[in-house]
């Protein structure tokens, strides 16, 4: 069994992000990746509203998914389940979706449909540059307010702005119709409320809750593992 990680919008380095609980799993034997997502700016191409955009970061994830025949769990976080959706359709080594405050979209919906009237008023946006990005000021408070300073500080450094490609852009397909999943809802997140999650988590196979903000694999890892280990 290998567990894929596919990060949320704005940052990068996804292996960063997903290192406490990757060391915790890697004890027990399994191995775990993070691909990187070309329209976070993480494989050197350009961004600006162009892109790149869903198409890319979905060949990117599905690359990685096809790339073994060992069953596989893929952990989607935030965006991230925007881009599973598609990647991992059809894929057949995939055999389970962990949904982490995660986005659930039907075939044809785009990250804007999940959005309000207003934009969020964590994000920076520059439309003439075509790219968006979380507010440093706003990280911390909205995103990792239960991780520990150290954290905080490092996260600071894995931020990115990202292409305004990824907003408009419908996905394709929507593994979590044929893949079993689970969506876990991180109560006490800030930057997606728990309320709109247990409406996305309404259309997963199971539902679990726990008590964490927006990064449960970096505040609470040994809990985001023994979920895995679980499924």
């Amino acid at each position: 069994m290998r567990i894929v990680f596919v990060h949320g919008a704005c940052v990068k380095d996804g292996s960063w992000w997903w290192h406490r609980t990757g060391e915790l799993l890697a004890e027990q034997g399994l191995a775990s990746e993070a691909p990187a997502l070309p329209s976070c700016g993480e494989t050197g191409v350009w961004m600006d509203a162009g892109g790149p955009g869903l198409a890319e970061d979905v060949a990117a994830v599905r690359r990685v998914l096809i790339a073994s025949d060992e069953p596989t769990v893929v952990v989607a976080h935030s965006y991230g389940g925007i881009v599973t959706a598609e990647a991992a359709a059809g894929v057949e080594p995939v055999r389970h979706l962990l949904l982490v405050s995660s986005y659930l979209p039907e075939v044809g919906q785009s990250l804007s449909s999940f959005g309000g009237e207003e934009p969020a008023p964590f994000l920076d946006f520059d439309p003439e540059g075509g790219t968006f990005s979380v507010r440093p000021d706003a990280l911390a408070e909205t995103f990792l307010q239960d991780c520990d300073p150290e954290i905080q500080r490092g996260a600071m450094d894995k931020t990115a702005r990202q292409s305004l490609a990824v907003l408009e852009q419908p996905v394709q397909s929507a593994a979590w119709q044929q893949v079993p999943s689970t969506y876990l809802v991180c109560a006490e997140d800030h930057g997606t409320p728990a309320e709109l999650q247990r409406q996305f988590a309404g259309r997963a196979g199971s539902v679990v809750e726990l008590d964490a903000g927006h990064h449960p694999f970096l505040s609470q890892p040994a809990a985001v593992r023994d979920l895995i280990l679980a499924l």
